[in-house]
């Protein structure tokens, strides 16, 4: 199958980014999402947007759900009621459990579930360049073939359905403690009374650099925390790491350092839900 039908359900920041890329390839993409504006602003790609679910997926040979949990991600599929035999593509990050009630709602519905949560993040979603973390039927590669090389540039295949999440849990762990720790150094630069401009200069091209630091750096160097991974729905992740950790008799300290680190700062920022992981600097000063 060259360009099977493609329905997005969830057009918010990483959808809207997967409808661009497929338009970009030819895929036809019908589309909806729970603010109707959001959908409506990408018919401009030739993505047909629908004002429910059940009439978005009519017709489609794959749903991919791109929402906020797994609650959002099993009701909508549930209101939609796909053909049976669809392929269910679920890329919304929901945990060890959640990959878990995922298998058994797809079982209820008939449907072929391919577990598939991505690496990246606004900029790698519209550029197609995301990394897909996908599980699921070998059956279901070939139809799939073509929308995994419109919105990624690498495809893993990890075996049944579910083992996807699983690493999604690993990987965002390690994408945390990047974070975190480049958070830290950049508080103690600054409360040494040194630029914190320096602690990035410092490790710029020796072993411990890492692009992803000197990106998140400037923004807590400025202040300024323009959204691309949400500090909101890092933390639902971070929450989902926690139990993941705890499931595999994994001590759980370090997750819930950072997860702690998110929720003082979503408590001391006017609208954490605009702004950006890397604002999780905001929840390391002291209180006074």
């Amino acid at each position: 199958m060259t360009n099977p039908a493609v329905t997005v359900l969830g057009t918010g920041t990483m959808g809207a980014g997967m409808v661009r890329s497929l338009r970009r390839a030819g895929i036809p993409v019908r589309m909806w999402n729970r603010d109707p504006a959001k959908a409506r602003a990408l018919t401009d790609t030739g993505a047909e947007a629908f004002a429910g679910p059940a009439e978005a997926v009519q017709g489609a040979d794959v749903v991919l759900t791109m929402v906020f949990d797994t609650d959002a991600a099993i009701g909508v599929v549930r209101q939609a009621r796909p053909a049976v035999g669809t392929i269910w593509l679920q890329c919304t990050t929901v945990g060890v459990e959640g990959a878990d009630r995922t298998v058994e709602a797809a079982r209820e519905l008939g449907l072929a579930l391919v577990d598939a949560p991505v690496l990246g993040t606004k900029q790698p979603a519209e550029e197609g360049k995301l990394t897909v973390l996908a599980s699921g039927p070998d059956d279901a590669r070939e139809c799939l073939g073509p929308v995994f090389d419109a919105i990624g540039s690498k495809t893993l295949w990890l075996g049944q359905a579910g083992n996807g999440s699983r690493l999604k849990m690993a990987c965002n762990a390690w994408l945390f403690m990047v974070t975190a720790g480049a958070a830290q150094s950049i508080a103690l630069a600054r409360g040494l009374g040194l630029d914190p401009q320096r602690f990035l200069d410092a490790i710029e091209g020796g072993p411990v650099d890492t692009p992803y630091a000197h990106v998140k750096g400037a923004n807590m160097i400025n202040g300024e925390y323009p959204l691309s991974f949400g500090l909101t729905g890092a933390a639902k992740d971070a929450r989902l790491i926690r139990e993941a950790l705890r499931s595999a008799d994994v001590a759980d300290r370090l997750d819930a350092s950072v997860l702690a680190t998110m929720e003082a700062a979503t408590e001391r920022l006017p609208d954490p839900g605009a702004v950006d992981l890397s604002a999780l600097i905001e929840g390391l000063p002291e209180r006074p």
